[in-house]
């Protein structure tokens, strides 16, 4: 009889040690993935582009999977989450610049490779998707070009229309002809702003969501400083604003937005005045909740700047924050907006700091992700 009872009681114990184990798993694999592009050229720590799940609650994060890929440094999400588009940032005849397209499995958070297609032009930087999910725009940035490429049925096509800057800046270094260095759709993606950092240049276009055409704005550009170097561009939640980074100046730029037109508020400083370092700035993004303004610099400083954002969209500096490694090339916030991780180039980690939602200023958790040369982080939920 007690041989009885001690095998019933065993099993109960068996169940409910079960039952927790796999309560356990479920909690331990919850969570958002985030997707990190990496470069993997010149380099035997990265392989190509990492899949974690994230944990909104504490900030750490777990790996989950990766796949190759040929310096895939910038990403994007399809909207329904079924794909991913990385840029191979390749260039010249031998390794012309590709789109790669990757179908994502979300029961298991692993990416498959589908198929890639030239991007028009050397060296793309940069890839963006327009709602519907038709169409991926890839900017090219030693080709000094933009290519629209068709997407159907997990199909991507070659370009059905590649836009060719011309032009030059002061800096004969950096600005001897066009560099694309992003391709932004606006709120209501009737236009698309490409900054070009080679001819100190915001181009804007209309966009046919139908065709996927585009051709110049009536309003076709926005002229920034000479020698600023316009390279990354976000827009305020409340589509009444956008803000450009200028990488070689280390400004940024504050615009009153409407209808496919800028028109300038405010240049603000992104460094110390007493800064004597060398300037790299990069990435630049509004806060979820539209109060504050995070953008990032590299050179010397590998610092992240933020500003408060007042009702007329003009910044005040609320502060700096050391990334605490080197070359912050792309940040980014966790879905909930509680966190922003910050990719440091080549300290081949992920910072993951808390957000101060009353005051926009960041705290490192103390949790890293260690991949090499991390350069943009993307997410699906």
């Amino acid at each position: 009889m007690s041989d009885i009872s001690t095998d019933t009681n065993m099993k109960k114990l068996l169940l409910i040690f079960g039952f927790s184990i796999g309560t356990l798993l479920v909690t331990a694999q919850s969570g958002p993935y985030m997707l990190i592009g990496t470069y993997t050229s010149n380099n035997d720590k990265s392989k190509g582009i990492y899949v974690y799940r994230f944990d909104t609650k504490t900030g750490q994060s777990s790996y989950v999977s990766e796949v190759q890929g040929n310096d895939p440094s910038y990403l994007v999400v399809s909207p329904d989450k079924k794909y991913v588009f990385a840029v191979n940032e390749l260039g010249g005849p031998k390794k012309p610049g590709e789109i790669a397209a990757y179908s994502f499995d979300k029961s298991l958070g692993k990416l498959s490779f589908i198929s890639s297609q030239p991007s028009g032009g050397d060296h793309p930087c940069y890839v963006n998707i327009d709602k519907t999910g038709k169409w991926v725009i890839a900017g090219n940035y030693s080709g000094g070009s933009f290519s629209v490429l068709p997407f159907s049925d997990g199909i991507l096509g070659k370009p059905v229309q590649t836009i060719q800057h011309t032009g030059s800046g002061p800096d004969a270094s950096r600005q001897e002809k066009a560099h694309v260095h992003s391709t932004v759709f606006s709120p209501d993606e009737k236009y698309l702003f490409v900054p070009d950092l080679g001819i100190d240049k915001v181009m804007t276009y209309s966009f046919d969501s139908q065709s996927g055409t585009v051709k110049p704005a009536a309003e076709p550009f926005t002229p920034t400083a000479p020698g600023a170097g316009p390279r990354h561009f976000d827009f305020h939640p409340n589509g009444k604003f956008a803000y450009l980074v200028n990488e070689m100046k280390g400004m940024v730029s504050a615009y009153k937005y409407s209808a496919g037109t800028l028109r300038l508020l405010q240049t603000i400083g992104m460094l110390p005045k007493d800064f004597k370092g060398e300037i790299g700035s990069a990435d630049i993004h509004v806060s979820p909740d539209g109060k504050f303004l995070y953008a990032s610099n590299r050179g010397t400083s590998n610092t992240i700047v933020i500003y408060r954002i007042a009702k007329d969209g003009r910044l005040t500096l609320a502060g700096h924050e050391s990334t605490k490694g080197k070359t912050p090339r792309n940040f980014n916030f966790d879905p909930t907006g509680k966190f922003l991780l910050v990719a440091n180039q080549n300290s081949d980690d992920i910072v993951i700091f808390k957000r101060d939602l009353k005051t926009g200023l960041l705290a490192d958790t103390g949790n890293r992700i260690n991949v090499g040369k991390p350069v943009c982080i993307k997410w699906i939920d």
